[in-house]
């Protein structure tokens, strides 16, 4: 395919631009590509890597968020003085008590950038069952706990009996585990 606008080179670069007029689509090559790219930026501005793209999305709070934050003291961790204008910019947590710190800020953004806000790891296989049960179990717990906020009874005695049938086979799972390790002695 060649060259939307200069009509000549191979396109290697597939533009979609969404506009006031509509959806503009080009095919261009990296000439072309750019020279489309400068004038996208005013002409004048420097040419802007990957990493410095993702850090503007990640660390440029919504202008209206900028507008409402209150212009209080800067949040620091108190294990290592880092500051969340420092995770920021670097992109790094400075030790394990920065997760604490900045819980209200990195919630969202773990939420926006992995889908959830938790870990959920790999699980081994020698105990997997037995994690991946007690992982039910608390998953199970949890809804258990806010069926009963919402006074949904019926629904949260379904839980009750789950998280039951669920810590009886924990249960047998451990003694198993147990009497397996006995013999190999």
């Amino acid at each position: 395919m060649l060259c939307d606008d200069c009509g000549k080179k191979e396109a290697v670069v597939h533009i979609v631009q969404i506009g006031p007029n509509g959806r503009v689509e080009k095919n261009l090559c990296e000439d072309c590509a750019q020279k489309y790219g400068s004038t996208m930026l005013g002409g004048n501005e420097q040419p802007m890597s990957v990493n410095d793209f993702l850090k503007g999305v990640f660390s440029t709070p919504p202008r209206q968020a900028r507008e409402e934050a209150p212009a209080g003291p800067e949040l620091v961790c108190p294990n290592c003085g880092m500051s969340y204008r420092d995770f920021q910019q670097t992109g790094k947590i400075g030790c394990s008590v920065c997760y604490d710190t900045f819980r209200a800020q990195l919630e969202p953004l773990l939420r926006r950038v992995h889908g959830s806000s938790v870990h959920s790891g790999k699980i081994p296989h020698r105990t997997g069952g037995r994690l991946e049960t007690k992982h039910e179990i608390e998953v199970l717990r949890a809804a258990l706990k806010e069926a009963v906020a919402k006074e949904a009874y019926e629904q949260a005695a379904e839980y009750r009996d789950q998280i039951r049938a669920l810590e009886h086979k924990l249960a047998h799972q451990e003694l198993q585990e147990g009497e397996e390790r006995h013999a190999a002695e």
